[in-house]
């Protein structure tokens, strides 16, 4: 569709942002895009050009602005009607001061927001996460009514970082928002087809596997969602009336790490000789967990079952999103292409 709409998105330059400007543009909106520096601006373009016709690359152009800081984000949200504010801190590792995720996350989507309240823009939806919703990890089935328990035991700082984010955007909207309204985003894990080197730490789960890093596969599983189904979503959520001050999540389903690592090996063949078919029994992972704080990350889910349900999506926004499996194999058959992972034969184990 052709449209003469301006839509801001934060954090152009990420996988998840970068995906939404392709769709955006394919759909026939303007789209102002924010970098840390401008210097990062002709790369990113580049980058979104592979999934864009030539010709919609003048619908793009880009700003300067950093979550932690003020300037900028005026600039950003004037003339825009919308505004997709993807940009946050990500939290593959867990800092031992959390505020280190938390200060840029809360107080970038405060600062996005409000500038976006200043120049009357209708609707602002924000990237969040289930880790919002089911941070600390109870087993079950989960939908958009839970938040996570900011005192339960053991919450890492990446749940902290996006539970504090989303609610203290919901509460200046609520006291000050004026005639723009909110609608909240809460992906899993997000994989799907990468278009640079530099892509989401969620698919490093996938690139770890198939280039041998991890020599061992431990029992926990994850949900998975594919990256254009998130654009997709952050699209229809920016336009659908009933999506005002609403949560949506993000998931395609549910696979324990040994069913993905089947998987790869199934479908593609010689490039995944890498994968490790030894399963790893949880003491053992405790015990690595202690000096990785990586792999610390997957402690509270190991052996338990956490899932989301993203029955509200399908149904208040028509979404429909591919399988886990194709997002799965859409991000590992982007890895070989791009020759980010070059799997090969070798005689090196590498340890855990």
């Amino acid at each position: 569709m052709a449209t003469h709409e301006t839509v801001l998105v934060t954090g152009g330059s990420g996988f998840i942002a970068s995906w939404c400007i392709a769709r955006l543009l394919n759909d026939g909106f303007n789209v102002k895009a924010t970098v840390r520096s401008l210097s990062r601006a002709d790369d990113t373009r580049r980058v979104i050009s592979s999934a864009v016709p030539a010709a919609l690359n003048e619908a793009l152009t880009f700003r300067a602005a950093d979550l932690e800081s003020d300037a900028g984000w005026d600039e950003a949200a004037a003339g825009c009607r919308y505004v997709l504010h993807v940009a946050s801190p990500l939290g593959m590792d867990s800092p031992r001061d959390p505020e280190i995720l938390i200060r840029p996350a809360r107080d970038g989507a405060l600062r996005v927001l409000r500038a976006a309240i200043k120049h009357g823009v209708e609707r602002v939806v924000m990237t969040s996460s289930v880790a919002a919703i089911a941070g600390e990890r109870p087993a079950g089935l989960h939908d958009e009514t839970r938040w996570t328990d900011l005192k339960a035991k053991g919450v890492l700082a990446y749940p902290q970082s996006k539970t504090i984010a989303e609610r203290a955007a919901w509460e200046l909207i609520k006291t000050s928002g004026k005639g723009t309204t909110l609608t909240a985003i809460n992906p899993v894990i997000v994989l799907g087809p990468v278009l640079s080197p530099d892509f989401s730490g969620s698919v490093t789960v996938i690139s770890r596997l198939l280039s041998g890093k991890a020599p061992g596969i431990p029992n926990f599983g994850l949900n998975f969602v594919d990256v254009r189904d998130v654009a997709d979503l952050h699209v229809r959520a920016m336009l659908a009336p009933n999506a005002a001050g609403e949560r949506f999540i993000a998931n395609a389903g549910f696979l324990w790490l040994s069913e993905v690592a089947d998987l790869l090996r199934e479908n593609l063949g010689p490039a995944a000789r890498k994968v490790p078919r030894r399963r790893l029994p949880d003491w053992l992972v405790r015990l690595v967990a202690l000096r990785d704080s990586s792999i610390s990350l997957m402690i509270p889910v190991l052996s338990r079952r956490v899932e989301y349900d993203a029955t509200k999506a399908k149904t208040q926004l028509a979404w429909t999103p591919r399988s886990a499996k194709d997002a799965i194999l859409a991000a590992a058959e982007s890895l070989i292409r791009l020759k980010i992972v070059r799997p090969r034969c070798t005689k090196r184990r590498e340890q855990l």
